[in-house]
C-alpha cells in the first residue's frame, strides 16, 4: 500500500530506551523494560510494574505529546474512568530527537472478541465518561495549548468518498456481501457536512485505546495524543463501534441530548476508524486485530 501514515520515521529500540532512562531518570534504570506495542504515532514500553512510557515514532507526534503533557493533569476532576497520568517528562537530546512521557501503568487488555452482553455492561460508564470530558471548559483547554481539531471531521462527503476508495483497495479482504453492505451504507448517507462544534474531545477513542478488566468491563482510557477541541461526534462514535445497537439508546439518554446529524457523523467515524485500523493490520499481518476491526465495521452499520 505504498508509504503508509503509520510507518515510523525512527525506531525506538530497547537499548535506546535503557540509555534514555539511565541519563534522564536514573531511579528507573534498574527496572525491567518490555515493549508492549506501537501505534501510528508512538512506541510504548512498560517499565517495571508501575510505569509505561510513550516515545514518538514520527515528528508529527511531538506537538501532540507536548499538549497531552499539559492538559492531562488538568482533567483529573473531570475524568470518571482510570486514565494514564503523566509522571515523567523526558526531554529531546542528542540520543533521541523527541520529548517522551512516562505514566502510571494501567492494567487491562484491549476489548477484542467481547460478546454484546459484555459490551453492554460498560455503556453507562462510557456515557458518564464522555459527558464529563465534554464538559471541560474549552477556554482552559486553549490556554494549555490544545488545538482545534485539524482533521476536517465535519466533512461527511469528503470522508465518504475517501472510504469508498479505501473499500475498493480492500476488495480482496472482504466477501462480496461485506463489500455491498459497506458500500450501500456509504452511498445511503445524504448529509454532506455538519455544523462545526468546539468541545474538548479525546479524539481517538477506539478499541486499541481502551482497556477492560478480566470480566470485560471497561477499566481505562489510554493514548490521549489526539486530544483536541472539535466535534463531539468524534468521541461519540464509540456508541456505534463499541456498543451493540440494543444499548445505544440508553447510552445517549445517559450522555444527554444528541442531535441526529451528530449521530450520522458519529456512525460514519465509527466505520472509518476501524477501516484504517484494518488496513494497518493487513499491512502488519495481525489477523486478530484485522478480524476485530472488520467486526466493528459490521457492528457500527447495524441498526
Amino acid at each position: 500500500m505504498g508509504q503508509n501514515p503509520w510507518n515510523a520515521e525512527w525506531e525506538v529500540t530497547e537499548p535506546l530506551v535503557r540509555l534514555l532512562l539511565n541519563r534522564q531518570f536514573p531511579q528507573l534504570s534498574s527496572l525491567p523494560i518490555q515493549e508492549i506495542g506501537s501505534g501510528w504515532d508512538n512506541t510504548v514500553y512498560r517499565i517495571g510494574e508501575e510505569y509505561v512510557f510513550r516515545f514518538p515514532r514520527r515528528a508529527f507526534a511531538i506537538p501532540l505529546l507536548q499538549t497531552e503533557a499539559k492538559i492531562l493533569p488538568k482533567l483529573a476532576n473531570y475524568i470518571t474512568l482510570p486514565y494514564a497520568k503523566p509522571l515523567f517528562f523526558g526531554k529531546e537530546s542528542a540520543d533521541y530527537p523527541a520529548p517522551f512521557l512516562g505514566y502510571t501503568y494501567l492494567s487491562g487488555s484491549f476489548p477484542i472478541g467481547l460478546t454484546d452482553e459484555t459490551r453492554m455492561q460498560s455503556a453507562a460508564a462510557l456515557a458518564r465518561f464522555l459527558k464529563n470530558l465534554h464538559a471541560f471548559p474549552v477556554d482552559i483547554a486553549q490556554q494549555e495549548g490544545v488545538a482545534v481539531d485539524h482533521r476536517n471531521l465535519t466533512d461527511l462527503a469528503g470522508r465518504r468518498d475517501k472510504m469508498l476508495d479505501f473499500l475498493a483497495r480492500l476488495a480482496l479482504h472482504f466477501t462480496d456481501a461485506e463489500m455491498k453492505e459497506i458500500a450501500d451504507y456509504l452511498h445511503g448517507i445524504s448529509l454532506d457536512r455538519v455544523m462545526q462544534r468546539h468541545i474538548l474531545i479525546h479524539g481517538d477513542l477506539h478499541f486499541k485505546n481502551m482497556l477492560v478488566d478480566e470480566t470485560g468491563k471497561l477499566s481505562g482510557i489510554i493514548d490521549w495524543g489526539d486530544v483536541s477541541i472539535g466535534h463531539p461526534a468524534c468521541d461519540l462514535s464509540i456508541a456505534y463501534s463499541f456498543l451493540p445497537p440494543a444499548s445505544r439508546e440508553g447510552f445517549f439518554e445517559a450522555y444527554g441530548s444528541v442531535d441526529e446529524e451528530t449521530k450520522v457523523l458519529a456512525r460514519l467515524i465509527a466505520v472509518y476508524i476501524p477501516m484504517l485500523i484494518f488496513m494497518q493490520a493487513i499491512d502488519d499481518k495481525d489477523e486478530a486485530v484485522a478480524q476485530e476491526a472488520k467486526s466493528i465495521m459490521k457492528r457500527a452499520i447495524s441498526i
